[in-house]
């Protein structure tokens, strides 16, 4: 990974970035373009607590608790249930590639 520092603070998904490798993430205060599509947001705490941000019904975001751990250099995103739901793979100060995992 480019950057071993964790990776605090509130990201938000760029679908536009996305790539082969994964969903790009952005953190929140950077440049993001205007969509009409809702974004997710992912919020890391210093912790490991998580919170993720994904639209509702009304496009507002709807906040699901999570929690994160680093395994084997990647940020694992699990949610209350225990469920995997992003793989942070690639990280830098200014971005982060995950591979999402299916909502059951």
């Amino acid at each position: 990974m480019a950057d071993t520092a964790r990776p605090t603070g509130t990201w938000v998904h760029v679908f536009e970035e996305d790539t082969s490798a994964g969903a790009v993430f952005k953190p929140a205060d950077a440049d993001i373009p205007l969509s009409r599509r809702p974004r997710q947001r992912l919020e890391l705490r210093a912790d490991g607590s998580a919170v993720l941000g994904m639209p509702g019904p009304d496009d507002r975001s709807v906040p699901e608790r999570a929690s994160w751990v680093d395994e084997a250099g990647q940020i694992v995103v699990r949610d209350a249930a225990g469920a995997i739901r992003l793989r942070i793979v690639t990280r830098s100060p200014g971005r982060l590639v995950a591979q999402l995992s299916p909502r059951s």
